[in-house]
């Protein structure tokens, strides 16, 4: 299956241009650091490239001050990894293990300079994608989650930080190993999250490590933008990239991860481009980085919680905690969201046994138990098709009759032939089981009722559209999907009612619920928002 990122071991060392290198001394300076001088502390912003010229810099163990690698940064290598196009945060310390003498030029001149010179901006971006893969395999991080799996908050700190690809190491406090003991130790064996050496998260949410790992980004020295695209999913991810490459400033606003609904399919086997498949996050993270080289801004976790038009025609989206950004056109690209079921104690075991997505995270938890997947669409029988990797069993649940309505042939074939998954067609859960983690479902079919054991639910059923926030400055169908074109009167396609708001997706009514669908949407939609503020501008 495809991934993102060269593997580094198998990457050819390959020294930057002579020209490249001379471009970045003119738009740089040449510092020395002492021996044992950290170049960058763990928490620093990334902005500023550092190229070295003689010496040798080393990754440093946050925990202990050690060397933390065998390798190291030598003579025309430089620093960094992909949080450099988004002013991330560094996940690890950097340290001179000599002297060592560097070029060190400002990032916004840096990126100014690739954006100019595709060649450097194309060796550059590859390394840092694949150190970032690297350090995410391999969870190199001073970010350490401490029992997830016992709560609830943890667990979402967990799934952020695995769906935005961002490296981490996690820790399992029942285990009996040294290392687990001691970092257990700095948190008092309670469930937490570790920053550093000495920063404990005494109430963690994503918020707060997003903020500590610059991705939260400081949006409130820009204020208003040309374009505001709501929603990271495929549609969002696809606008970016091409906003970004025909000079709209563009800002993308996502409340969970890149990759939206998308980013919970652990296979994607039918989008072109991908025949061994890619994973939903893989493919749109893939995105994301295109849209940050072309200059598109993202930031997360965070939610558009209102949406007012001034009188002077601009937006103004009110975010969860009362910040306020602007803008002159605005995306809707919220997607939909999976529906939940109408059970007794079923918000009590989200998170416990309760999931709305199936990646490796939720994987781990399907070990000697059985899954059961609920709904009938691609994502549920990826899913299925998945877990049962790791489970004894899959039961995936299906209320009609026949999956040919809603899921690909091709995975309804192989769902079929899979002797480790069960479909139980014209069947529903009807009772959860459980007090503080699940431990069995009740299916209630043709043949009556039947509880299975389990420890892992997925529910992946219908989709309700993410609309409440446009506080009715467009118009929706009777299930709140966003109608446009023909609906309202428009010439293009994905023009809603409103002048300067533009529908993409799985959110629009009518839309093909497909990734590549989403993507194509996102695509052609910025010709019109283009056009759209250039009208604007030139009636101004």
């Amino acid at each position: 299956m495809e991934q993102l990122g060269e593997d580094l071991e198998t990457m050819r060392r390959v020294p930057l241009a002579d020209d490249h290198v001379a471009a970045i001394c003119e738009i740089g300076q040449e510092r020395t650091y002492a021996k044992g001088e950290m170049v960058a502390e763990v928490g620093d912003p990334m902005d500023t490239f550092v190229y070295v010229l003689d010496g040798e810099i080393e990754v440093v163990d946050p925990y202990n001050g050690e060397r933390l690698l065998d390798a190291s940064l030598g003579p025309t290598q430089f620093m960094g990894e992909i949080g450099f196009l988004n002013r991330g945060a560094w996940f690890l310390g950097m340290r001179a293990a000599t002297e060592t003498k560097v070029i060190e030029a400002p990032r916004e001149a840096m990126l100014d300079l690739m954006s100019r010179v595709p060649e450097l901006s194309d060796h550059i971006i590859t390394v840092f994608a694949a150190r970032r893969r690297k350090q995410f395999e391999l969870r190199n991080s001073a970010v350490k989650v401490i029992g997830a799996d016992r709560d609830s908050k943890v667990q979402a700190v967990e799934r952020f930080l695995s769906r935005n690809r961002i490296p981490f190491e996690s820790y399992d406090m029942d285990a009996t190993d040294r290392e687990t003991a001691q970092v257990c130790d700095l948190t008092g064996h309670q469930p937490s999250v570790v920053l550093g050496k000495d920063q404990k998260l005494d109430d963690p949410t994503p918020r707060k490590v997003a903020q500590y790992l610059g991705l939260d980004l400081d949006i409130c020295s820009q204020r208003e933008f040309d374009l505001l695209i709501v929603g990271g999913g495929p549609a969002g991810v696809a606008a970016a990239v091409y906003a970004g490459s025909e000079g709209l400033d563009a800002l993308v606003i996502e409340d969970t991860a890149v990759g939206g609904q998308a980013g919970t399919s652990s296979r994607i086997e039918n989008y072109m481009g991908f025949p061994t498949g890619i994973s939903g996050t893989d493919l749109t993270y893939r995105g994301q980085i295109q849209a940050l080289k072309f200059g598109t801004k993202f930031v997360m976790p965070r939610r558009v919680v209102g949406l007012i038009k001034r009188e002077d025609g601009i937006f103004c989206a009110k975010l969860d905690d009362d910040d306020e950004i602007c803008a002159a056109s605005v995306l809707v690209s919220t997607g939909v969201q999976y529906r939940r079921l109408p059970l007794d104690n079923l918000e009590h075991l989200e998170g416990a046994g309760v999931f709305y997505s199936a990646t490796e995270m939720e994987a781990r938890f399907c070990s000697n138990t059985e899954a059961v997947v609920i709904g009938g669409g691609n994502s549920a029988g990826q899913a299925a098709m998945y877990l049962s990797r790791a489970a004894a069993h899959v039961h995936l649940v299906v209320r009609s009759d026949s999956l040919a309505a809603s899921m690909s042939s091709y995975l309804t074939q192989r769902l079929e032939a899979d002797p480790k998954i069960t479909i139980h067609y014209n069947t529903e859960v009807t009772k959860l089981h459980g007090d503080d983690w699940l431990d069995g479902v009740t299916f209630t079919g043709p043949d009556g009722e039947r509880k299975v054991e389990t420890r892992a639910l997925f529910i992946m059923i219908g989709a309700a559209p993410n609309t409440d926030w446009l506080s009715g400055l467009v118009e929706t169908d009777e299930k709140g999907f966003v109608l446009t074109g023909d609906a309202v009167g428009r010439p293009t396609p994905f023009e809603t009612g409103t002048d300067g708001i533009f529908a993409v997706g799985d959110v629009r009514a009518g839309s093909v619920k497909r990734v590549a669908s989403a993507v194509g949407e996102g695509s052609v939609v910025v010709s019109r928002i283009w056009s759209y503020l250039d009208e604007l501008r030139n009636t101004d």
